[in-house]
């Protein structure tokens, strides 16, 4: 499993809107994609415009070809794209050990 991270900054004062259009946008559109296998989406305190997007995708390529390249991403970006004050920083992590308790 493939661990996508997404350092999204928005517009200042537009958190409210943006809490709606990325939950939105995950479980209308990211979830139909080919190898989506869930996500968490945490929000700033002390920067309220930041946002980390973890998507959990069985390959990398699911994320970087079938999704990026692929007819879902448009409706993706159409949805969250008006409220991001700068492109996200996007990378990809491997899973090196999980905690058992």
């Amino acid at each position: 499993m493939i661990l996508e991270l997404a350092d999204i900054r928005i517009q200042p004062g537009r958190q409210a809107e943006f809490d709606e259009a990325i939950v939105r946008g995950v479980n209308t559109v990211i979830s139909q994609a080919r190898g989506f296998r869930g996500y968490k989406v945490n929000k700033g305190l002390e920067s309220p415009e930041r946002y980390l997007l973890m998507i959990f995708w069985e390959t990398l390529e699911d994320h970087t070809v079938h999704f990026r390249e692929g007819p879902l991403f448009p409706q993706w970006r159409a949805i969250v794209g008006p409220y991001f004050a700068e492109a996200p920083k996007v990378e990809h992590f491997s899973l090196l050990q999980r905690s058992q308790g």
